[in-house]
């Protein structure tokens, strides 16, 4: 009987189901997006019940699909925007708010605060995380002080807290599981990254009862079963959860010290595995646990930078500007200029994240003349995409001391193959991208499949993994040079006017 992984992939626009054959093929996907919410300036929000329907929405069309039965399913993988953060109630599974989403900034004043008090240094010595409102413990020390009935709900124990991947799991296990994986837990910032436990004093700096917390575990090894779940049998192991940022490293089988990946999805995120060694930057960026198997006593990490907008620039140039109907017209409206005109995009849309974290900064658009048309501003997006990413490998090899060889790449703007030719141009580093480039579902479905020992180690998922195609650098060092000069004046103007 053929075995298959099902891969729930809970992203910022939308869910994503989608089914892994023993080979590694994925045999079918489906995406449900949902609404995005902007209550306020720089507030980005969510409805849980939207993020669930999404979910049964889309395991359902796949199954539809017939691919498989349902009883050929062997194991669940679970990969989630992370640091997005919500309350719900522990008795009858009902969130007390909308989820704050990791791209809001609701709480830079109170992270300012605790800049003020000198904590900073701590937190980033146990967390690996700087203080920002990009992670989830403000996030939850939001929602608790602004949450109405939510301080009598606390005090009678009803309260539990989580990120996304920890309401997925409560959801699909019928309420009987609230864990989450170190990966998630290490994008909080309350906990240690040595103990991979919830620190007493980082709860403490927060301001979070520990008892509302999940329990956390490995990212691979059996976590909960399915309990009522439509269209599904109970009974099937949830056995992978992973960020979606590691859950990519994962899947791109960088398996060993130095290996790098970049996404480019809603954000674009570079990690660079580290092996055991918890690397401290100095250049912003930040260490995290690339991920657990339960197996391992220790856990692999990583150090990270992400910028926060990246396709998110392409959906402002769409909705915003109306100059594409679809994502993927922005490499045909680029072409049709041969490079970008003086124009310089930043698309602060969110603040600047790694490695300028300027959460006050805004986006701007210069260098515009009578002579600027809309491919330029379009050429100047996909730059700025790259260019946000070279900043962020710039202060990686700074950290690690030496060049990076070359950058997997993933996500669904890989497939934009004008974007990957400037990203190798302005790192100067060759690129390769997988045949499958949705790597965060293959991460999900490599942890769950090694967690009901599918495949049997990391071996197996090296052999699996393809590349589709290499790309080699084009530009002179002189070009890179000048075009980082002009991008460079571009973000120091930016951070400025913020």
């Amino acid at each position: 009987m053929a075995s298959f992984v099902l891969a729930i992939d809970q992203g910022t626009t939308g869910t994503t189901a989608a089914l892994m054959d023993e080979s590694g093929r994925v045999r079918a996907k489906v995406n449900t997006e949902f609404a995005q919410m902007y209550p306020k300036p720089g507030w980005v929000e969510h409805s849980p019940d939207d993020i669930w329907k999404s979910v049964v929405r889309s395991v359902k069309s796949i199954m539809q699909k017939q691919i498989c039965r349902p009883s050929n399913i062997v194991a669940i993988g679970i990969t989630n925007q992370r640091e997005t953060a919500l309350l719900w109630d522990r008795f009858t599974s009902q969130p007390f708010n909308n989820a704050i989403v990791w791209q809001c900034r609701r709480t830079t004043d109170f992270c300012n605060s605790l800049k003020k008090s000198g904590v900073e240094g701590m937190v980033k010595r146990r967390s690996g995380l700087l203080l920002d409102p990009y992670f989830s413990g403000s996030k939850f020390r939001w929602l608790i002080k602004n949450t109405p009935g939510v301080a009598t709900k606390l005090r009678k124990g009803r309260v539990i807290a989580g990120t996304i991947d920890s309401y997925l799991l409560w959801r699909l296990t019928g309420g009987q599981v609230h864990v989450t994986d170190v990966t998630n837990a290490s994008r909080t910032s309350l906990m240690n990254l040595s103990s991979l436990s919830w620190d007493k004093e980082l709860l403490s700096v927060f301001e979070i009862p520990r008892d509302i917390l999940p329990r956390i575990c490995a990212s691979s090894g059996i976590m909960g079963s399915t309990l009522g779940f439509p269209g599904l049998p109970d009974g099937i192991p949830i056995s992978g959860v992973a960020g979606d940022q590691q859950a990519a490293l994962f899947g791109q089988t960088c398996f060993n010290v130095g290996d790098v990946k970049c996404t480019f999805g809603t954000g674009s995120f570079i990690l660079m595995n580290t092996g055991e060694k918890k690397l401290q930057s100095k250049t912003n960026l930040l260490t995290t646990v690339a991920w657990q198997l339960e197996k391992d006593k220790r856990a692999t990490y990583a150090i990270e930078g992400g910028a926060f907008v990246c396709g998110a620039a392409v959906q402002w140039i769409r909705d915003g500007l109306k100059f594409i109907s679809k994502a993927s017209d922005i490499e045909r409206l680029a072409n049709e200029v041969i490079d970008h005109n003086g124009v310089e995009f930043v698309p602060a849309l969110t603040g600047l994240g790694a490695p300028h974290w300027s959460p006050e900064a805004r986006g701007t658009v210069t260098g515009l003349t009578r002579g600027t048309e809309r491919g330029h501003i379009a050429r100047a997006t996909l730059d700025a995409m790259a260019l946000q990413n070279m900043d962020i490998i710039t202060a990686m090899e700074r950290d690690l001391g030496k060049r990076v060889k070359g950058l997997k790449v993933d996500g669904g703007a890989s497939e934009n193959n004008l974007l990957m030719q400037i990203q190798a141009d302005v790192v100067g580093r060759q690129l390769i991208r997988p045949a499958l480039t949705e790597s965060t579902v293959a991460g999900a479905c490599y942890l769950a499949g090694l967690g009901v020992e599918l495949w049997k180690g990391k071996k197996m998922l090296r052999e699996i993994w393809k590349a589709d195609r290499v790309f080699k650098v084009s530009w002179t060092q002189k070009k890179r040079a000048q075009r980082i000069k002009s991008w460079r004046a571009a973000i120091q103007k930016t951070t400025l006017e913020s």
